[in-house]
């Protein structure tokens, strides 16, 4: 059963985690490009602030986003402030997030995201979290997957392993870290493919942060993935 309540402090934790190491920046270097092709570390903080203003429509039950035009046009009108109006509005739209999580609410309920996605309102938080732990480390600023506690990873590779369960461009794969398995892709009895390797370096690939060179194969080729 998933702990909404546990989720909103760890994502307050790794809030506080980020704002503090942004904070160690200057204007230059918050200019400069992260790890996101395409994107400073602007653009990222920018995405962080408006990523949580959405959920807080999700919550309090309005469309997340007007549209993908709007969401991208906020990002890049965003991104070229000043490091301290940067750190001033991941702060308070943060905070925004964290009271409309606090307030008294049915959490079994069905919420919609981008693109028609459907989930339960009691997992927002842990996308939440997602959202800052993932950008964090795309920020390139020391903040690394392995830096990442052994709940949150073990968590997000299970969500990504189901996001890609039953796709059928995607072989049946089965994934271990030497002491847990996970399994995704096509439906069969077992797997074409089993990929083993560190907890760090399954969530880098599935997540499209690192490219699986790290990765050990048996049965196959590392599969093709498709875009998150």
């Amino acid at each position: 059963m998933i702990d909404h309540a546990h989720d909103l402090e760890s994502v307050r934790e790794a809030t506080e985690r980020l704002l503090n190491a942004v904070a160690e920046l200057d204007n230059a270097s918050a200019a400069e490009p992260s790890r996101l092709p395409g994107w400073s570390r602007g653009h990222v903080l920018a995405h962080i602030a408006r990523n949580a203003d959405a959920l807080v429509n999700v919550l309090e039950g309005r469309p997340m986003y007007a549209d993908a035009h709007v969401r991208d046009a906020d990002i890049e009108r965003d991104a070229p402030r000043p490091l301290d109006v940067q750190l001033a509005d991941v702060r308070e739209s943060a905070a925004r997030f964290q009271s409309a999580g606090a307030a008294p609410a049915d959490w079994s309920r069905t919420v919609e995201l981008r693109n028609g996605v459907v989930d339960a309102a009691a997992r927002l938080p842990f996308r939440r979290w997602v959202e800052v732990e993932l950008h964090h480390v795309d920020l390139g600023i020391g903040h690394e997957l392995e830096d990442l506690s052994e709940e949150f990873t073990e968590r997000e590779i299970e969500f990504l392993a189901e996001r890609f369960e039953g796709h059928p461009e995607v072989p049946p794969t089965r994934l271990t870290d030497g002491t847990r398995a996970w399994h995704t892709g096509r439906k069969a009895e077992g797997p074409e493919v089993t990929v083993t390797g560190a907890p760090a370096d399954l969530l880098g690939w599935l997540s499209g942060r690192r490219d699986g060179s790290g990765l050990a194969l048996d049965g196959g080729p590392l599969p093709a993935l498709p875009p998150l």
